[in-house]
């Protein structure tokens, strides 16, 4: 059977053009398909066979509604499907140039994929189909017609007068659902005049469409639709349930992380001012002896500065994820920030006898770094090298280019990193420890603040190392020419 339609059909204007027409219901896609559920539920109770014309979402939960039929009525029925015909489009940039094959927007024959049947028809629209944001489905019998239909209003245009658009894409739908015969039989003469001429007719030229369907089979059918309302509310209930509880947990897991911050916050404020309230206890002592009481004066200046450094990188750590999200990223070359800050580093190694030497060829490509990051990175690396590498040791910094990447490799001799420990390293307060009576001193944020620029920034940091001797950290950096899409557009 060839079936073909005028592309200005609207079925949505074929409704609103009858006398007093019934008023849309702004509803969505879910109740949409409820109601098509409850059509289906009393055709296959009442074994009604019926002709319809539908068009429906392409997805498979909708599809199965018309297979599910006409596996229950079997070829008594005839099924007229209608389907967008993407082939040739060229598309004009419209209001509807942005609706793409495999949406919404497209309608597929759920017998697509098996042998075409006498009591199944496909009909192909052309691109520009006025039917293109409307769905529908019209079931026509002698004992019983119904018509639910769904129109997507146009996008608004963004004009100068107004910044705001319409993306239609979670808007609701415009939804009439009716079982007036005055109102599906203009729908049906509609759809008949604007069959071409060559096509074979629809229905039989006597049919007419039953003003109102018998009282028992409304009854039936407005049970069904509550029904299947019902059914559909209680899985989007178990949905908005289920994504609630894993925002709670989300929450929770959140809430305990703050907790053990601030608990290993605590504990590193109070241990500077333990230690200095003992030595200031210490030198209020009668009979302290010089030496004694230079040694003590000593302790209060050390844990001063060791306050003040922890309070100084836990501001800094604040500010930086505060921001970071937001900071701009910026190409950078290794050669331009390396050299400098190892140059100011010179001088405390010569102070601890330490061999400090770094390679970074001018050739090597940029990278992108968040503005001032790739400095921080160098320096807090750097200088953890030199203060956990004993006098007399050594301190290399490398940098070459490794695939995609620009790889910068901090190497020392110094007294390395027990392998359970190298996990924990880029925790915050974390401080590695030689020997139980050996403190290094810091904060104990350096690594978390150099992870945190590296993963806004698309890069890496791995760890290598042995007991007393040495330890390699290994930055990996995106260069400017392989960065990921999403980041490149980000600088733009």
């Amino acid at each position: 059977m060839n079936v073909s339609l005028a592309k200005d059909l609207s079925v949505y204007q074929l409704v609103m053009g009858v006398q007093v027409p019934p008023k849309p219901l702004s509803l969505s896609p879910a109740t949409l398909l409820s109601l098509v559920r409850a059509q289906i539920d009393l055709l296959i109770e009442q074994q009604i066979a019926a002709t319809l014309w539908v068009k429906l979402p392409p997805e498979k939960i909708w599809q199965s509604e018309l297979a599910r039929y006409q596996s229950s009525v079997g070829a008594s029925s005839l099924i007229y499907t209608c389907q967008i015909n993407e082939s040739g489009r060229t598309g004009d940039g419209g209001d509807e140039g942005d609706e793409r094959a495999g949406e919404e927007n497209t309608f597929l024959s759920p017998s697509s994929s098996s042998s075409p049947s006498s009591h199944h028809v496909t009909i192909h629209l052309p691109p520009d189909s006025q039917l293109r944001r409307e769905n529908f489905l019209m079931v026509l019998s002698p004992q019983f017609c119904s018509l639910i239909l769904a129109h997507r209003p146009l996008k608004k245009r963004k004009n100068q007068t107004s910044t705001k658009v319409n993306t239609t894409k979670n808007q609701p739908l415009l939804i009439i659902s009716t079982v007036e015969g005055r109102i599906i039989q203009q729908v049906l003469d509609g759809i008949q005049r604007a069959i071409a001429p060559e096509s074979s007719p629809i229905l039989p030229a006597d049919f007419m469409c039953p003003t109102v369907p018998e009282s028992t089979l409304m009854n039936q059918l407005f049970a069904k639709q509550l029904l299947r309302q019902d059914e559909i509310n209680r899985q989007i209930m178990t949905v908005r349930t289920t994504k609630l509880q894993q925002l709670n947990q989300e929450m929770h897991n959140k809430e305990q992380l703050q907790d053990e911050y601030l608990k290993n916050l605590c504990q590193e404020l109070r241990t500077p001012l333990t230690h200095m309230k003992t030595a200031l206890s210490l030198l209020n002592s009668p009979n302290l002896k010089p030496p004694q009481r230079q040694r003590y004066l000593q302790m209060l200046n050390t844990q001063c500065d060791q306050q003040n450094s922890l309070i100084t990188g836990l501001l800094e750590l604040v500010q930086l994820e505060r921001n970071l999200e937001g900071m701009a990223l910026e190409s950078v070359r290794l050669s331009d920030i390396v050299p400098g800050v190892v140059s100011t580093y010179q001088p405390v190694a010569q102070e601890k006898g330490i061999m400090l030497a770094y390679t970074v060829p001018a050739e090597l490509p940029s990278i992108w770094c968040v503005s001032g990051g790739l400095r921080q990175i160098v320096i807090n690396l750097l200088h953890n090298s030199i203060k956990f590498t004993p006098n007399g040791g050594e301190v290399w910094v490398r940098a070459r280019f490794q695939g995609d990447y620009v790889q910068l490799e901090f190497r020392d001799t110094g007294i390395g990193i027990a392998e359970s420990e190298i996990p924990k390293i880029f925790d915050r307060f974390y401080r590695v420890r030689a020997a139980a009576t050996e403190d290094y001193g810091g904060a104990g944020l350096g690594l978390t603040i150099v992870q945190q620029l590296l993963l806004r920034c698309g890069g890496s940091i791995s760890v290598k190392s042995k007991l007393y001797e040495g330890s390699t950290f290994t930055v990996q950096l995106a260069t400017v020419a392989n960065t990921p899409r999403a980041i490149a557009i980000e600088n733009e």
